[in-house]
């Protein structure tokens, strides 16, 4: 028997609200002022940054690509509000994860309505201290506002609101373009249930989406903004070997990796044993999961994980009900597992490659970039580096410098890289790596030889080896939690 869903008054939401945005705003504290990360500085922050000075849609201090505009211009509207500030941005975005926590909540209480129990609390902790969406509450990108409006979205329409869910999609795909694959889900629900009518309201999302495509093809000549970014992330993923592993390493982070394996075992064991999973709210509520997955892993050249945060809700909601089917003890215990796992996660880098986006590594990784970039400050001539110490060193409202210097950027350290430098060496040369690799897997002949088939991998040189292709040498190293910078001078 379904249980009825009780009245809520809007106050209860806003109380609830407010007591998840003071958590997540609080348990951020000291990372409030950590200075812009990779694709923000490469993308998100200018182009956020374009909008606030000079109200243009189409970023111009960054190359223009397909994402629509939504995150940029909630940001411009909170600077506009508050000033612009590393600490202020931080806040608009914990602040806008936080509603993504309070949908995520609702949303496991509406699909366990069937179950026995409701494992709100127990999903509102998992999702808050996964390591995943700790990292992105705070970084200005795409995804974890995704999430937010991709949650409301199924949880409206799980509640037959349909309207609702379809305007709510209209701000999804605005935030993101890949929300399309949400708006595709629900409305091919609605119209295998023969519901035409409230299906045409679906058509209102990929309107919005269409409205922006051509005003970004007027703007640009290109209906994605940039050929780069269309052949990079539309044709490139499509190769079965490209889209496999893709889809394999999404499924392994869903399902295994984290500590998510607990969850998983847990989940297969329930299943022939809760009716709930079978309901239509969680056949709808899987489809959204494989629809959005199949989705990023064919869309997108960057595998990285933060593409799947808008259906880790939906999987933790599912680790929670299943959690229902154990004994108490047991399900103490595992729950306690799950959770011990996933705090250990966000500071515990795991043993193969990963982006360090994916945990608070990253802000490991910027604080060496902030005391290489100290360090030049110091001293004069002509920078060479790559991508994102070269745009920490150029621009000072990143956080990095307060010297903004003339860098000449590099593709890489790819030997290859190197040898175009030799007639004209600069003065100084911040040489590091990105890929993580403790165990030293891409030196094993067969894992080498794959990556460069087919994702064109070349190893990075070590700073030593640059030094001595330069006759150059290295006056400073930086090193902390495994990753390494260093400074090299003529």
């Amino acid at each position: 028997m379904i249980r009825p869903r009780p009245p809520v008054r809007r106050q209860t939401y806003a109380l609830v609200y407010a007591l998840i945005a003071l958590f997540t705003v609080l348990s951020h504290g000291p990372l409030l002022y950590t200075p812009f990360y990779w694709d923000e500085t490469g993308q998100f922050i200018p182009a956020a940054l374009d909008l606030f000075h000079s109200g243009a849609l189409i970023p111009h201090s960054t190359l223009p690509n397909v994402h629509p505009p939504g995150v940029m211009a909630y940001l411009a509207l909170f600077w506009h509000i508050f000033g612009f500030s590393i600490a202020a941005t931080r806040v608009a975005m914990l602040l806008l994860a936080a509603f993504g926590v309070l949908c995520t909540f609702l949303l496991g209480i509406e699909l366990s309505r069937e179950a026995t129990g409701t494992p709100g609390f127990a999903v509102l902790v998992m999702i808050s201290i996964s390591p995943l969406f700790f990292a992105q509450a705070m970084l200005a990108q795409l995804d974890m506002p995704a999430m937010c409006f991709a949650i409301l979205a199924l949880l409206l329409f799980l509640q037959d609101r349909f309207r609702m869910s379809a305007l709510t999609c209209v701000a999804l795909v605005l935030m993101k373009e890949t929300g399309l694959a949400t708006v595709i889900v629900l409305a091919g629900w609605l119209v295998m249930e023969k519901r035409w009518k409230i299906a045409l309201w679906y058509l209102a999302p990929a309107g919005a989406l269409a409205v922006w495509l051509v005003i970004l093809r007027a703007g640009t000549g290109h209906w994605l903004g940039n050929a780069e970014f269309t052949d990079y992330n539309l044709f490139y993923p499509l190769h079965p070997v490209r889209f496999g592993f893709a889809l394999l390493r999404r499924l392994y982070y869903l399902f295994i990796g984290t500590g998510h394996f607990i969850g998983t075992a847990v989940l297969l064991w329930a299943m022939r044993r809760m009716p709930v999973f079978r309901s239509r709210p969680w056949r709808i509520a899987a489809t959204f999961v494989a629809v959005n997955v199949l989705a990023v892993s064919a869309l997108g050249g960057a595998v990285l994980e933060r593409y799947l945060l808008p259906v880790l809700p939906v999987v933790y909601i599912a680790f929670a009900v299943a959690f229902r089917a154990l004994l108490p003890v047991p399900r103490k215990r595992a729950l306690a597992a799950l959770l011990a796992c996933l705090v250990v996660a966000n500071g515990v880098n795991p043993i193969y490659s990963f982006p360090f986006e994916n945990n608070l590594a990253f802000v490991h990784f910027v604080e060496l970039e902030r005391q290489v970039a100290g360090a030049i400050d110091l001293r004069p001539g002509m920078i060479a580096t790559t991508f994102p110490m070269a745009d920490a060193l150029r621009h000072e409202e990143y956080g990095y410098t307060s010297l903004p210097r003339d860098v000449k950027e590099l593709k890489g350290f790819r030997a290859s890289d190197i040898r175009a430098m030799t007639g004209r060496r600069p003065d100084l040369m911040v040489v590091y790596d990105t890929t993580w690799d403790p165990l030293h897997l891409l030196r094993i002949g067969w894992v080498r030889a794959f990556m460069n088939r087919f994702y064109a991998f070349e190893p990075a040189l070590s700073p030593d080896e640059v030094a001595r292709m330069l006759s150059m040498r290295v006056v400073r190293r930086w090193e902390a939690h495994g990753m390494k910078m260093a400074l090299l001078a003529r």
